[in-house]
């Protein structure tokens, strides 16, 4: 690789591509999280289209964080990460807890809540 293309794009940036995409965090948690299925990513987004989820989880598929799993027998289709995915549970805990540790006037969380939220989010995360 020569100098031109290392300094085009850094590893921070690239990594920010896959991730900052909107509803590509959210999904990820919800899969760190135990969903499988669409109508489960749709929970508690009520903002979130079909057509947009239905793009958004290609795109993670086409970026090889999730794969689409297909029981035909069944008709169920369930997403699952890929170990490419999975390397992203600390990234996601880190964004997690450096809100949690930034919101000082309790803006967004009081004290309770984010003790909670950390514990749950290191148990998930980190701790499997």
């Amino acid at each position: 690789m020569n100098n031109d293309k290392k300094a085009e794009k850094c590893p921070m940036e690239l990594a920010m591509e896959l991730i900052s995409r909107k509803w590509v965090i959210q999904i990820l948690r919800d899969m760190f999280f135990g969903k499988k299925r669409f109508n489960e990513f749709k929970d508690g987004k009520p903002n979130l289209s079909n057509k947009v989820l239905s793009n958004c989880l290609k795109e993670m598929e086409e970026n090889g964080l999730i794969s689409r799993n297909n029981d035909e027998d069944k008709q169920i289709i369930e997403y699952t990460l890929t170990d490419k995915g999975k390397k992203l549970n600390k990234v996601v805990y880190e964004l997690a807890m450096f809100t949690l540790t930034t919101d000082l006037g309790n803006e967004f969380y009081d004290d309770e809540t984010k003790i909670e939220l950390e514990n749950i989010f290191k148990n998930t995360l980190i701790n499997n």
